[in-house]
């Protein structure tokens, strides 16, 4: 626990290992849900993977030039994310689409 200090006012500040110790016993249920349902993973790395190569895209090139255009790489790099999960290659994923056969990943 921090050291008791004689400030007049104000509640008493808190360190970050205390802050996270708060939000843990807070959130217990959500942290701990991975122990009861074994769906749900144990980290969100997977989500935050997806999400790191679009920030890189707008890192390399300043922005997207429309939202249109973002729309649609979102929309490619989605269908690319689907297609990984479920072990199929990105190649084969996208040529199976242009051929009509987009539904390859769902199967």
């Amino acid at each position: 626990l921090p050291e008791v200090t004689t400030k007049k006012r104000g509640r008493k500040k808190k360190t970050k290992v205390l802050n996270l110790i708060d939000r843990l016993v807070n959130y217990k249920a959500s942290v701990c849900l991975f122990i009861k349902n074994l769906c749900v993973p144990f980290d969100n790395n997977l989500a935050e993977r997806d999400l790191r190569m679009i920030k890189v895209k707008t890192k390399v090139s300043g922005c997207f030039r429309s939202e249109e255009g973002a729309q649609e790489y979102l929309t490619i790099m989605s269908y690319i994310g689907t297609a990984h999960k479920h072990g199929i290659n990105a190649f084969t994923a996208i040529r199976e689409a242009l051929l009509g056969n987009s539904d390859i990943i769902f199967n």
